[in-house]
């Protein structure tokens, strides 16, 4: 199994900066790709970034294109997520997903049943 845990969430003010991280372990050499999703009160899940473990290829979803940039440390087995120019839209429980199965629905942002999640930090942007 992998086990997946954030860190790094806390409140910003708007036009802020903060780095997420996804500390990785047990059968990490499973990884296919790992990815960045966020929830806001009251709305569905939406998926921010994901990064192919082997290449490092990234994707983005157009809300967070130019803002944030997505990374990882192989050694260290940690995925990043730098979040500029932070908005209080940005505000939203953060997770961190690994996929397994080679699904390439996931790096395009649509997490499947067998993805593994982290627990959650939270993101808090004021105005």
């Amino acid at each position: 199994q992998v086990q997946l845990v954030e860190s790094g969430g806390g409140l910003v003010q708007a036009g802020g900066s903060l780095r997420l991280s996804c500390a990785a372990s047990g059968r990490t050499f499973s990884i296919y790709a790992m990815g960045w999703f966020r929830q806001a009160p009251g709305k569905a899940r939406e998926f921010v970034a994901t990064i192919k473990w082997s290449d490092g290829r990234e994707y983005y979803a157009d809300s967070v294109k130019g803002r944030f940039t997505i990374s990882r440390d192989n050694a260290k087995n940690t995925m990043y997520l730098q979040m500029n120019s932070l908005k209080p839209e940005d505000t939203a429980v953060y997770y961190c997903a690994a996929n397994r199965d080679s699904s390439i629905w996931f790096f395009f942002g649509k997490s499947g049943p067998n993805d593994l999640w982290g627990q959650g930090t939270q993101v808090t942007v004021s105005s």
